[in-house]
């Protein structure tokens, strides 16, 4: 969530070989644009939230707004850590601050898997940006909370204390090892990252079909045994859910860069090429909220699954031989393109302050269809500080 890429010199002069001077490139000029777009619209609505409580997530036509216990807490202040590195932007860096102080305490609760996601997202960002003492404490912390919840007779940490299952797991959860691979390395001590590796070994063997997709939920018996498997916010138990291939895609980059398990990278191959290579996937490159929805072409875009994509495949592209480190670059590029044009790209003034629009939350649900996300602003942000990374480009000085 928070890597900033190394430019591999070979990888990097192969991405710019012929590529237009930073001032004439339009793909350059459409992230300038995206920026500033960003930087209006994060300033709109910290505005409108400063003296409000609680975070904004979407809108439902109206704001929808969350508590520190909610999934999607840490992205808003993450997303304004994130904004602020990337235009340099002093007030955004004061809102940022001002909206990662009311998680204070979150790192404590131990009743969700999702606290890579609310504390490494907003604490995580600060801490690379200000590299401060209480933001690496608070990671630490939240790293224990987490690990608490994995049982040692099923290897993997439980998501959710609600429903009928007995011990369900689901694929978003690889992206909440992040933060305890970070644990480990700053405290020197290997459980945060035992628990991390033997959770993504049996994700890997239990969560994917023989074609790289992704249920979306898996659920243990006592004994490790798998139960179910199925979906819950996906359009049926064998489809393939948009932003699940996303975290699958994102989460197992991250662990070969954390490893070095080149089992990790090979199987993030896999889901890419499942993602690259799927007969359904639009033109524009921006998925479907499910590869297999029966109303396709007129099923709703998931913009927030393309930004995680996008994201992972920049990495993921540093990762891998030249030649097909570029076919992952080229991909990323153009999905990014794509969520920065009038289709994806808010207009200053409108989309509640949120920067992309055209997201999907959970359908089955009704809820959260075709509405910005907070977590889509999030990882767009991130893919672009990637690419300007991966091409060499200050973005304070575009």
């Amino acid at each position: 969530m928070r890597k900033n890429l190394l430019l591999i010199p070979g990888l990097f002069s192969l991405f710019l070989l012929g590529s237009c001077t930073p001032e004439s490139d339009p793909k350059v000029e459409a992230v300038k644009r995206a920026l500033d777009v960003a930087r209006s619209q994060l300033e709109l609505s910290a505005s409108e939230f400063d003296s409000l409580p609680g975070f904004p997530r979407s809108l439902m036509p109206k704001f929808k707004v969350v508590d520190p216990k909610d999934w999607t807490s840490g992205f808003y202040p993450g997303t304004l850590w994130e904004a602020y590195r990337l235009t340099g932007d002093e007030r955004l860096r004061a809102e940022a601050g001002k909206f990662t102080a009311r998680l204070e305490g979150i790192q404590y609760y131990k009743g969700t898997h999702d606290l890579g996601f609310m504390v490494f997202c907003s604490y995580g960002q600060q801490q690379q940006t200000l590299h401060d003492a209480h933001s690496a404490e608070v990671i630490v912390e939240a790293s224990n909370s987490l690990i608490s919840r994995c049982d040692p007779a099923i290897g993997v940490i439980r998501s959710w204390d609600f429903g009928e299952w007995n011990y369900p797991v689901i694929i978003d959860n690889m992206m909440n090892l992040e933060m305890l691979f970070w644990a480990s390395k700053h405290t020197g001590d290997p459980q945060y990252r035992d628990v991390a590796v033997r959770h993504a070994d049996i994700t890997l063997r239990n969560h994917f079909r023989e074609d790289a997709s992704s249920y979306h939920v898996v659920s243990y018996n006592d004994d490790g045994t798998v139960e179910s498997r199925g979906t819950f916010q996906g359009c049926s138990d064998t489809s393939a859910w948009a932003r699940g291939q996303g975290w699958g895609l994102y989460g197992y980059t991250m662990c070969y860069r954390e490893t070095g398990d080149t089992k990790y990278l090979d199987h993030a191959r896999r889901i890419a090429a499942f993602i690259m290579n799927h007969p359904r996937t639009p033109e524009d490159l921006v998925p479907y909220w499910d590869y297999d929805a029966p109303d396709i072409p007129d099923a709703p875009r998931d913009a927030s699954a393309a930004a995680v994509i996008a994201s992972a495949l920049f990495e993921l592209s540093t990762l891998v031989p030249e030649s097909e480190g570029k076919t992952y670059f080229d991909r990323a590029e153009a999905m990014l393109m794509s969520l920065s044009s009038d289709a994806y790209l808010a207009e200053k003034g409108t989309n509640g302050g949120f920067i992309l629009k055209h997201s999907v939350g959970h359908l089955p649900a009704e809820s959260e269809i075709d509405t910005p996300l907070n977590y889509a602003d999030y990882y767009y942000l991130e893919a672009i500080q990637r690419y300007l990374s991966l091409r060499g480009l200050d973005a304070r000085r575009l």
